[in-house]
């Protein structure tokens, strides 16, 4: 039982970076109907920059702030420059284009800072407290606290706020929204810049606990993209859901699934997200979309 506890434990720490990056992944694609691939490498370039910053001289507070806010102009500057031209063309470019700010970002970072691996620096303390056996540290704890404090937040806005409303009826219906005088393109620019900016969050979270590299957060993005899918991709709350099972079920399942093991854990998160696709194909907390023939 002790075990069980230590692996919830360490699977919600783990659900909870999963969770920050699929909920980057969502606010883009409830405000612009597409899935941004590049997300996870943007965020890499991001953890990259900061970590420079650290490199020289600057204190890690304020290197994650700097870092914070360009990571949120850089949003801004992918929507202008690469979404925007081409948000008429089908689907299917769409998912091309963002695959290739994939390759560019992740190619951005090999060439600037090689392939070399190097050490992220960490925000929180490294000390920890034995609660009836079960380890609890610190950075666990504060990573649920920023998934927390993330997910508050971001809630308040959305939901209390003139620009959170304008944001969701602008992702409701575009030109409905240009009737009542908002400005859909502004809160697109700002859907974009907000999610680079959860998705250096994730980055920061995940980084001391990996080492920093140009392919750092291709797994982070894979696991994301299952939260969201089990989740529901038009719900927030189901981001952050479904991350923390995920994250739950492959700690889990790595240990008490002896024929996966460490090697094959990817496995199960993709299996339980089919098995919740079977049953509800909208996802957890997804909305059905009735379409009279």
């Amino acid at each position: 039982m002790v075990l069980f506890f230590q692996l919830l434990i360490d699977g919600l720490a783990s659900g909870a970076i999963y969770a920050s990056l699929a909920l980057a992944l969502v606010l883009i694609f409830r405000a612009t109907r597409i899935v941004n691939f590049g997300q996870g490498e943007m965020a890499t370039l991001s953890a990259y920059c900061a970590w420079q910053l650290c490199e020289w001289g600057l204190p890690v507070a304020l290197s994650f702030l700097i870092v914070g806010a360009a990571s949120f102009l850089l949003g801004v500057f992918v929507f202008r420059a690469v979404i925007k031209p081409v948000s008429k063309a089908p689907v299917e470019t769409i998912v091309v284009i963002t695959l290739g700010l994939f390759v560019f970002f992740q190619s951005l970072c090999l060439w600037l800072w090689r392939a070399d691996q190097r050490a992220f620096p960490a925000m929180f303390p490294s000390g920890g407290w034995d609660i009836l056996g079960v380890r609890v540290t610190a950075s666990a704890l504060c990573i649920l606290l920023v998934l927390l404090c993330l997910a508050a937040t971001m809630g308040a806005i959305f939901r209390f706020t003139r620009l959170g409303l304008a944001m969701r009826a602008s992702a409701y219906s575009s030109e409905k929204s240009l009737l009542v005088g908002i400005r859909v393109e502004r809160m697109l620019m700002l859907g974009w810049g907000f999610a680079a900016t959860i998705g250096f969050i994730a980055a920061v979270l995940v980084g001391p606990r990996l080492f920093l590299s140009p392919t750092m957060m291709l797994p982070i993005l894979l696991y994301a993209l299952a939260s969201a899918t089990l989740g529901g991709w038009d719900s927030p709350l189901g981001a952050l859901v479904g991350g923390l099972i995920v994250g739950v079920a492959e700690s889990l399942g790595a240990t008490f699934l002896p024929f996966i093991g460490a090697d094959l854990r990817v496995v199960i998160p993709i299996a339980v997200t089919l098995v919740i696709l079977l049953v509800r194909p909208v996802g957890l907390f997804g909305s059905s979309t009735v379409v009279k023939v």
